[in-house]
């Protein structure tokens, strides 16, 4: 079965090369019985994946169940997965037969795996290595044969180094992981969605079908679209029921998306867009101090022509090192009398001196280069020698919270991970 018809069959709708391959991952993967951990953000369809693994597999006619582990208390989720005896606690008036034993034979599947409780994922990695398990309050071992799927929205390997999940159990799911792409990498397909979310509403009530002017379009499908797949289904349905006019334009959708915060909103540098993403914080520190000279130098051409052109005769080279001279340090003493509330969130109470200064070259005046001192390279404050330090200072600060540090630096705690073991800071 090629990947147009399983869409046709389980109705996925879209056409972007990472849904292709994600579903192209699924069709090999399902006639084995090899545990499969489906990797994406909430909202993005992990279930349907789930399905088409079940339904293409030996096991298609057996029973399929998905138990979504983060919904289930802790204190009854071995009871659920695994049943219990009879009087095995306070409440368990009779036996009970758990998942494992009821869909023996078949697939169940796992949402939100990095939920469990430590306890539960011992149990589930035995389950995992040999098909036995153990009733609550039972001393006896039983089979199974089940395969499973599971899935999770969460870095499995950031929550075993909070140990917060068992490493062993991760390799032990993902045995294939499959990778579902969020809705803001397919934009080819946000329109797509749209479309059929609004004729399955206009089908289902009885009513016609809303269409977006080209305006709209392009606003939906430069929206970030942080629910996915769920949330732009909501917000057609939203227009469908509460908008009288058939044709959306910008203002009214704009009215039903909510505003974008924090940092998956693009930077603006030289009024062009770029995302972050994928980008390291080196990257972007280059990348801001490169166009911070190409600016500088702008600024440069633009002072001294307006005094060419005011005073009608030619500035000199010494007289536009002098202008430049009182320009920069205008410009450090406006930062050194700056409200020190403005930069509380990201500095620290120690100040070190400036890494780096900025000067012009004799011979040209169209360009400025970024230099350390001497007396900077004498003490070796490297960028990663700074990094280091405000490593350092910050897990000290919050007593090894790593957390609270990386929130501290304004980085990610994953961020911080991948420092700490870097410069080997463990």
């Amino acid at each position: 079965m090629d990947i147009k018809q399983i869409k046709q069959r389980f109705g996925i709708i879209g056409h972007s090369p990472l849904l292709n391959n994600a579903l192209e991952v699924a069709t090999k993967v399902a006639p084995t019985d090899m545990n499969v951990l489906i990797l994406g953000q909430s909202g993005v369809g992990k279930e349907s994946f789930s399905k088409i693994i079940h339904q293409l597999s030996a096991r298609k006619h057996a029973n399929f169940i998905a138990v979504n582990c983060g919904a289930i208390p802790e204190g009854t989720i071995d009871s659920e997965l695994f049943g219990h005896e009879k009087g095995a606690y306070t409440g368990a008036h009779d036996k009970r037969k758990g998942y494992f034993e009821t869909v023996n034979g078949g697939t169940i599947f796992l949402d939100e795996v990095g939920e469990l409780p430590l306890g539960t994922q011992a149990r589930l990695l035995r389950v995992l290595e040999n098909g036995e398990f153990i009733k609550v309050g039972s001393s006896q071992v039983q089979k199974t044969n089940v395969r499973v799927v599971a899935a999770t929205n969460r870095d499995l390997m950031e929550r075993a180094q909070e140990g917060k999940f068992r490493e062993d159990l991760y390799y032990r799911l993902a045995t294939v992981p499959i990778k579902v792409p969020r809705l803001s990498e397919r934009k080819e397909d946000i329109h797509l969605l749209f479309r059929k979310f609004a004729q399955n509403f206009a089908d289902e009530h009885y009513t016609d079908s809303i269409s977006l002017n080209p305006e709209a379009q392009r606003l939906l499908e430069n929206y970030a679209w942080p629910g996915n797949v769920r949330q732009l289904k909501n917000v057609t349905e939203q227009i469908c029921v509460l908008e009288s006019e058939n044709l959306i334009n910008y203002s009214i959708l704009n009215k039903y998306l909510p505003k974008q915060l924090g940092n998956s909103l693009p930077m603006i540098i030289n009024g062009a867009n770029f995302s972050t993403d994928g980008m390291s914080d080196r990257d972007i520190l280059y990348k801001v101090l490169i166009d911070l000279k190409r600016d500088v130098g702008e600024l440069k051409k633009v002072v001294f022509g307006l005094l060419e052109n005011q005073n009608g005769n030619a500035v000199s080279d010494a007289q536009k090192d002098e202008i430049y001279k009182s320009l920069l340090l205008e410009s450090e003493n406006k930062v050194e009398t700056a409200p020190e509330n403005e930069y509380q969130e990201n500095t620290y109470q120690e100040q070190a001196e400036p890494a780096y200064t900025l000067h012009t070259d004799g011979d040209s005046h169209d360009y400025v280069e970024v230099e350390v001192s001497e007396h900077q390279e004498s003490k070796n404050l490297k960028l990663e020698d700074k990094e280091i330090e405000y490593i350092k200072l910050a897990l000290k600060r919050n007593k090894g919270r790593r957390k609270r540090a990386a929130d501290d630096l304004g980085i990610s705690e994953r961020t911080l991970y991948r420092k700490i073991k870097q410069y080997d800071l463990e």
